[in-house]
């Protein structure tokens, strides 16, 4: 979608939109899944966890904290990345209520 079009939509829309992308990977859905197990890693255990090229993970791990959703700080030559709780929350409301406002009739189609 161009960022021209966006303007069409509600700004809920587009905060779901924008959240949906961000996880919209497998590689990603693992790597949120890792961080929750472990409560904190760095992108070289995740190399041996998932099984991809470091420079593949160093991406997803790019695009998840740019959506906020992790949060990392450097020690030494490593960094270490975490769930950050905030944004990590706001997802799950967001989703949730996303979920919730749907009403499926079973008598259409």
């Amino acid at each position: 979608m161009g960022a021209t079009k966006t303007d069409l939509f509600t700004k809920k829309q587009n905060d779901l939109a924008n959240m949906a992308k961000a996880i919209a990977h497998p590689a990603r859905i693992a790597i949120l899944q890792y961080l929750l197990k472990t409560n904190a890693c760095v992108c070289g255990s995740l190399v041996e966890e998932l099984g991809l090229a470091q420079p593949t993970i160093s991406q997803h791990l790019k695009e998840l904290k740019n959506a906020g959703l992790i949060q990392g700080t450097v020690e030494g030559t490593s960094v270490c990345y975490c769930i950050n709780p905030k944004v990590w929350a706001e997802y799950r409301q967001l989703l949730s209520a996303f979920f919730a406002d749907i009403q499926i009739k079973t008598t259409c189609c």
